[in-house]
């Protein structure tokens, strides 16, 4: 079911190159956005590349912008992102970028324009007062200090 035009969130963007393409979903109701290459490039093994989109967005206040990989070119391709997730905050103007790295050992992978390179998913980033304390209350979950591996699974 699609949200009424006044309750979607409004993400002023500007093309920058001719035939950047807006972010779009695949689907109805996907939470990711796909961006797309507005030029080529080459990764050998193991390479990495900064890939131009051709467009640059205005997130509003208080949201966030995440740059996730496309789980069909990581599996199929080994293509993923360096900094996975990316972050773009509020106050940034700029060329969305996407760092993409070829995590395959034998095979170069090709970014031609026009292709679907990541996905941008809104979310809300909540302003926070941090404060000092002595000692923090137990999570609701009971874990404490259980961090990596501590629920005994994977």
């Amino acid at each position: 079911m699609a949200l009424s035009e006044e309750l979607l969130l409004r993400v002023p963007f500007r093309r920058l190159r001719a035939g950047a393409r807006v972010p779009e979903r695949a689907y109805a109701g996907d939470a990711g956005y796909d961006l797309v290459a507005a030029e080529s490039a080459v990764l050998a093994p193991g390479e990495r590349a900064l890939v131009r989109t051709g467009i640059a967005i205005a997130i509003p206040d208080g949201y966030a912008g995440l740059v996730l990989p496309r789980s069909g070119l990581a599996m199929r391709h080994g293509i993923s992102l360096v900094n996975a997730p990316g972050l773009i905050d509020p106050g940034y103007r700029g060329e969305l970028m996407v760092p993409l790295i070829n995590h395959d050992h034998e095979e170069t992978f090709e970014v031609v324009a026009g292709m679907r390179i990541a996905q941008l998913v809104l979310v809300r980033a909540a302003e926070a007062r941090f404060v000092s304390v002595e000692l923090l209350e137990e999570g609701a979950d009971g874990r404490g200090e259980g961090g990596f591996g501590s629920s005994g699974t994977g």
